[in-house]
């Protein structure tokens, strides 16, 4: 696994959320490091949403936007259908509609660190992300992964084992690893957790986590409303991944999260 990629592709499900996405748009036309595609895919949404993709996308040639296929269902299934538009040489990123790049010279840093001899020829990139209070204005918790470090496919797993969690939207998936990123249809809200553990048991895995802030999230998305729903999955993966065992990344998953708040 040893390709580096030029490029980024940033996939992100639609529906309905038109007023919103000039944001994203904005913050990645602002960029120093220009070669991006970002690519929306859309649900069902009315005639409003999708003349304004139109619009964004006959005016911004490095925008696209497509139908989602019913045969992949949800937003995890968004993900897979635009997940299977990306190049062999892109390093994939997964936003929703109210994300946005942290700074304009994000993507350029990304570039420089994996076109450097300090990448170790990483097939996941984790950086940091930031919680944003739109009511407020003002920074909530950061989402982040461990310190600066790099990780084979065991220390990965130990890790997630502990309750470290890479933080889903600051994760870019390398080219070499595209055959293994599938989210899986049993899950509705915490398929990201699932596939990470998945990705664990991938033998010569390399991953690398950078000190760089790429994204910033309004809090109060759907994953974060269905409380009951998200533990009922949580549960069901960490289960899935280490039986009986299954209680101590759950348990530790959440003091760390609990900390975070202090």
């Amino acid at each position: 696994m040893s390709t580096i990629s030029n490029s980024f592709l940033i996939v992100v499900p639609t529906l309905n959320s038109y007023r919103i996405l000039p944001q994203l748009v904005s913050s990645l036309q602002s960029q120093s490091f220009s070669h991006w595609r970002l690519l929306f895919v859309d649900g069902p949404s009315s005639i409003h949403h999708r003349n304004w993709l139109d619009y964004c996308c006959s005016n911004e040639p490095r925008c696209q936007w497509i139908i989602q296929d019913s045969s992949f269902p949800g937003i995890f299934g968004a993900m897979n259908h635009g997940f299977s538009f990306a190049l062999p040489t892109e390093w994939v990123i997964f936003w929703g509609s109210d994300d946005w790049a942290a700074n304009n010279f994000v993507l350029s840093h990304i570039f420089e660190f994996l076109n450097s001899s300090n990448n170790d020829n990483c097939d996941l990139l984790v950086l940091t992300g930031r919680y944003v209070n739109l009511h407020s204005g003002f920074f909530t918790r950061k989402s982040s992964f461990l310190p600066k470090s790099f990780l084979n496919s065991t220390e990965f797993r130990h890790s997630l084992f502990w309750g470290h969690i890479p933080p889903h939207q600051a994760t870019l998936f390398g080219p070499n690893i595209h055959s293994h990123v599938s989210y899986s249809n049993s899950f509705k809200l915490s398929a990201d957790l699932d596939l990470f553990l998945r990705l664990s048991l991938v033998n010569d895995i390399k991953v690398k986590t950078f000190d760089v802030e790429l994204v910033h999230m309004s809090e109060g998305g759907v994953s974060g409303i269905q409380t009951r729903k998200r533990l009922v999955e949580v549960f069901s993966a960490y289960f899935n991944s280490f039986g009986l065992l299954w209680f101590i990344p759950f348990i530790s998953r959440y003091i760390r999260r609990f900390l975070l708040l202090l």
